[in-house]
């Protein structure tokens, strides 16, 4: 006997259209074991991304203090007697100071924002500060800009303290 799907359709089985309770529920059991799965690498993606940026905001600022430092040492920049050479405050990165040619000079376009910085907290706000006489081990702000610190009293993903990059 051949059995064809009219024969299975008008064989009295009465299938209305839709699912039933408990396919629904075993639908959502396996899509939230599927959500619970992604959670953790969804957050690890956003804490990788935001350490990236933090790498990236560093070595700009850094290498804009560097230069600035250079510039000041060759006397492309005015520096005033007894001052080390570096920048006084992290607006002269950006702002720009008078070149020896009367031409101002730039070192940073934009400042950027420490990614681990509260909501809300401007870019020039959101760093910690040291200055060029203040030891490494105790950092603090001074005269002139040294280096930069994240503020975050957080870790990083391999389990440093994110103020001691």
């Amino acid at each position: 006997m051949k059995l064809s799907w009219r024969w299975y359709c008008d064989s009295g089985a009465r299938h209305e259209g839709g699912y039933t309770l408990v396919e629904l529920l075993a639908v959502l059991a396996i899509l939230s074991v599927l959500a619970l799965g992604v959670a953790p690498l969804a957050e690890l993606t956003v804490q990788r991304r935001k350490e990236d940026a933090l790498r990236e905001a560093l070595w700009q600022i850094r290498s804009a203090i560097d230069a600035y430092k250079r510039a000041a040492d060759q006397g492309l920049i005015p520096r005033a007697p007894g001052t080390s050479g570096y920048p006084p405050n992290l607006l002269a990165l950006v702002d720009g100071v008078p070149g020896a040619g009367g031409q101002r000079q730039y070192f940073l376009r934009r400042l950027p924002r420490d990614p681990f910085a509260p909501v809300g907290v401007e870019a020039l706000a959101s760093w910690r500060l040291r200055s060029y006489d203040s030891p490494p081990n105790a950092p603090h702000p001074g005269a002139d800009v040294y280096d930069v610190h994240s503020m975050s009293d957080g870790r990083a993903m391999d389990g440093d303290l994110l103020k001691n990059w």
